[in-house]
């Protein structure tokens, strides 16, 4: 960055920089990446890109510490959710402050949390930490979880990765060690257009999609049977949902073609893919016959289009043991919506959640994070040091 120079700033200059740096997920972050690199090149320490096919988005991977001991990551998205047709009484991508709340897209989800880490660094390297910190910053989060992916298969394939991982998704700073999983899908029906005078010659695209969304709306029904059900989260059950849909060219045309989108947000330990299943085995059985009596070219196609797992950390574990510490609770809940939790899991790396403001204000105008939690947060990473500093650390 053009002023960079090796002196403290605060977590709140920090975040006014790097909410200024328009990073929805349909744009670039090259130029925060940069900023990032740039600041943490100030202080000494090196960082690694993960570059994704055209070089214009970036997953960065930094180390303070000794090498080779685990230690424990703090992870987070640079990436954002589009401000078009909402409506905003502030600029979004300036960030301003008005009776303690700090506004701007980005400030909950989840800037605030990485302009703390970043306002961390002198701390941590004040003094010699007996374990390493990790920065662990992703693109692309909002649309599947993307970005950290090749980030986390570099470090399955070295000998030595962190012990544990901290999501800093907002959370009011309470203590999560578990969310959902998510799939999202797109289903493709393809029958046969004629004038609507002989409706019945043609296959109707958007009647048989009507089918299959009825079809979601009764697998989704069952999955809130009682023994299916996890009463730690809200809700208590997988839930599916069709978002968007397209059809049709006119009112007096029989649709050939119609598309929709449909997710399903799975409790950990429900596979997801199930939904899926059944209706293809419908599509397949019971509508497609119908399809091809009348035109043999119908078809339906479904297609993955992005999918995370769910996170179900331990309340027993090494991670939950040093968040309660770091927090002073041991009141662990879950949450909603998704992270790249799950995927870190799967790498063998124990995950929890705790990040500065809510998801209330998250993907919504005006989004903001308060000063108090912005200030929390710096408060809990003075201790998260404090402890990796100490001889008696252990992770």
């Amino acid at each position: 960055m053009s002023d960079t120079t090796a002196h403290r700033l605060s977590s709140r200059e920090l975040l006014a920089k790097l909410v200024a740096f328009p990073t929805v997920s349909s744009a670039p972050n090259q130029a925060l990446i940069e900023f990032i690199r740039d600041y943490l090149a100030a202080w000494g320490v090196e960082s690694e890109l993960f570059w994704n096919a055209d070089k214009t988005k970036a997953s960065l991977y930094a180390s303070i510490g000794p090498a080779g001991q685990g230690g424990i990551a703090l992870s987070g998205h640079t990436d954002v959710v589009p401000v078009d047709g909402q409506h905003w009484t502030v600029e979004p991508f300036t960030l301003s402050e008005k009776n303690g709340k700090l506004y701007g897209r980005g400030t909950a989800d989840m800037k605030a949390f990485i302009a703390c880490v970043l306002a961390a660094v002198p701390t941590l390297l004040a003094k010699p930490l007996q374990l390493p910190v990790h920065l662990a910053f992703s693109y692309d989060e909002e649309i599947g979880c993307q970005g950290v992916r090749p980030m986390l298969a570099e470090l399955a394939r070295r000998p030595n990765k962190p012990r544990l991982c901290w999501i800093g998704e907002p959370t009011l700073l309470q203590p999560v060690l578990g969310h959902k999983g998510k799939l999202a899908m797109r289903c493709e029906v393809r029958g046969a257009a004629c004038h609507s005078a002989y409706a019945p010659y043609g296959v109707n695209a958007i009647e048989y999609a009507a089918q299959l969304i009825n079809k979601l709306g009764d697998i989704g029904r069952q999955l809130t049977s009682k023994h299916l059900r996890d009463e730690r989260f809200d809700p208590p059950y997988s839930t599916l949902q069709t978002g968007l849909i397209h059809g049709g060219r006119a009112l007096n045309i029989v649709p050939q073609e119609c598309d929709f989108d449909f997710e399903v947000r799975a409790l950990p330990g429900f596979e997801a893919q199930e939904v899926a299943d059944q209706l293809e085995a419908y599509a397949q059985q019971i509508l497609l016959p119908q399809m091809r009596a009348v035109h043999t070219a119908s078809d339906i196609r479904l297609q993955p289009l992005s999918a995370y797992p769910g996170l179900a950390t331990a309340p027993d574990s090494e991670a939950a043991a040093l968040l309660a510490q770091i927090c002073g609770s041991q009141d662990f809940g879950t949450v909603a919506f998704g992270t790249e939790g799950g995927l870190f899991a799967q790498a063998g790396i124990p995950t929890v959640v705790c990040g500065p403001g809510s998801m209330d204000q998250g993907h919504k105008p005006d989004e903001f994070v308060s000063t108090e939690q912005l200030q929390l947060c710096d408060a809990m990473l003075q201790r998260l040091a404090a402890h990796l500093q100490s001889p008696k650390t252990t992770l």
